[in-house]
Order: C-alpha cells, then structure tokens, then sequence
C-alpha cells in the first residue's frame, strides 16, 4: 500500500480519537460543551480545522518544494474540542485549572492506549505494516504533545501542576506558543539545515525516545520483536 496513504489513513483516526479523548472526559467531569457542539462523534468532518488541517500543511508542502524542491515536514492540527474549565468538576468540588490538566493528560493518553491496541493486534498477523504505521504515529503524536508549552497537553498538565504563580506565567504564553512550536521544531531545523547546521531537538529527541517507546510497546504486548 502506498506510503502517505498508510501514513493519512493511521494518522486521521488517531487525531480523531485524541481529539474525543478530551472531549469525553471533560464530558465526565461535568463539561457538556463538545458534546452540545457535535463533537462527540467519529465523524471526521467534525474534528477538521480548515486552517490547521487543510491551509497549513498545503502552505508548508508547497513552500517547501518551492524553496527546497521537497517536503522535509509537514504540521497540522485538528480543531480544538471546545471545552470550558469552570464546568469541570468532581462531586460538586470546581477546580478548573487542575481539572485541565486531567483532560489534557486524556488525549496522549489515548494515543498511548491506541499504540498498545495495535501491538496486541500484531498478533493477528493482518496489515502489519499499517499497524506498524499506527503504533508510530500514536506514539509521536502522544509524546509530542506531552511537550510543556500551551496549547499543547503538557502545557495544559504544567499549568496544573505548578505553583499557581509560575502557571499563570505559563499560561500567558499559549498565544504565543504554537508558533514557538512551529519555528524551533520544524521551520528553524529546515532553515538552518540548508546551510549545513544541525538544530532539530525534536528529531534529536525521537531519535532517542521512540525506539524505546515502540519496543516497550512490543514488549508490554507480547510480541517477539520486544524480546
């Protein structure tokens, strides 16, 4: 099966289902707003951002074969679940900014549990390579969100977890975060690299992380690779 449709097919149920992840447990937690806006749902068309899954990755893909001739990376994202932090609660007891952090934990935390499904369902021995695929993609998806910095969901977990003065300080930098995202992880390592320095920390990172990840999943699931 061709690569990029292995590669859209495994990465549109796992930003789906992250998405709902989120969505779900603020749904537990008192929340009703994604599920009043339709967004408790399977269907695709629902979770899709036309900035950030259609505009951006096309502006990126043609940038680069413009400027470069190919495409070194390509980023998007799903539209947000929309959910609001004063209705989460636990028995009637409100704790907006811990609660966050509670569903934000939810969305890698499907993916994780998404890439452990997938090993278990090696052992059918049907469409290895997609499963191979969709273990990867569910675990950079999951690690690379648990990044520290908001929007993202370790930002949203920092948030709750630190003292409440460096949390507002933390917070205030969500606007600015997802391009601090995109320039140090993806533009600057693409722009340096043409003239010949090596800056990619997130590459550098997942070089180390996800081969660890990936054979702790083959060995939590008990397949022989993990052996």
């Amino acid at each position: 099966m061709n690569g990029l449709l292995l590669f859209l097919l495994a990465l549109a149920p796992a930003i789906i289902l992250h998405e709902l992840a989120h969505g779900y447990v603020a749904h537990l937690l008192g929340d009703e707003t994604a599920k009043n806006a339709g967004r408790l749902t399977l269907n695709p068309l629902k979770h899709v951002d036309p900035f950030g899954s259609v505009a951006l990755p096309l502006l990126l893909a043609f940038a680069q074969i413009a400027t470069i001739g190919h495409v070194e990376f390509l980023y998007g994202w799903a539209k947000p679940v929309p959910i609001n932090p004063l209705n989460l609660n636990i028995n009637g007891r409100y704790d907006p900014r811990r609660l966050m952090g509670v569903v934000g934990i939810a969305g890698p935390a499907m993916n994780f549990a998404l890439a452990l499904a997938a090993g278990f369902a090696l052992h059918s021995g049907v469409a290895l390579e997609y499963l191979a695929y969709f273990i990867e993609i569910n675990l950079v998806l999951g690690l690379f969100n648990l990044i520290p910095l908001p929007p993202l969901d370790g930002g949203r977990v920092a948030v709750a977890v630190l003292p409440l003065p460096l949390a507002i300080r933390l917070a205030q930098t969500e606007r600015l975060g997802i391009l601090l995202v995109l320039l140090v992880l993806f533009v600057l390592p693409t722009v340096l690299g043409q003239f010949g320095i090596a800056f990619d920390p997130f590459q550098a990172a997942m070089d180390k992380i996800l081969p660890w990840a990936e054979h702790l999943v083959l060995v939590l699931t008990g397949n022989d690779g993990g052996s």
